[in-house]
């Protein structure tokens, strides 16, 4: 169960990209290359608030979204780096998404909060998330 704490933060943004699922006989057209609108939410929950009342500069988280939103638009899931020998799920997805928010976060130099979730919707049904402890 994830822990309740009392502030919270959360950005989002939408971008277009491309997978071909590779579990084994997967039903079309999840087996061919096959577009999604994703929407990805960054959800970010603390303790407390830092010198300026802010749980996290909105700034940076906005930023750091932005340039990992341009990374996957348009793109094939399956050719990058990160996705090499998986199946390119949402799921693996949103860990993958959140592995490289935390290490901008902590390259930036920010003081993190507690907990950070990212949920990833592939379409306007389905959705992934994973959370981590920062």
């Amino acid at each position: 169960m994830t822990e309740i704490y009392p502030h919270e933060l959360a950005v989002r943004r939408d971008f277009v990209a491309q997978h071909v699922l590779t579990v084994p006989d997967p039903e079309p057209p999840e087996g061919q290359i096959h577009s999604h609108h994703f929407e990805v939410e960054l959800h970010f929950a603390g303790e407390s608030l830092g010198e300026y009342g802010y749980l996290l500069n909105i700034l940076t988280v906005e930023s750091i979204l932005d340039d990992l939103v341009e990374r996957y638009r348009d793109s094939v899931l399956n050719d990058l780096s990160e996705f090499e020998g998986l199946n390119p799920s949402v799921e693996h997805f949103s860990r993958i998404f959140g592995d490289r928010v935390a290490e901008r976060l902590i390259a930036a130099g920010e003081d993190t909060p507690d907990q950070l979730r990212v949920k990833i919707w592939e379409d306007d049904a389905a959705w992934a998330s994973h959370t981590r402890a920062l």
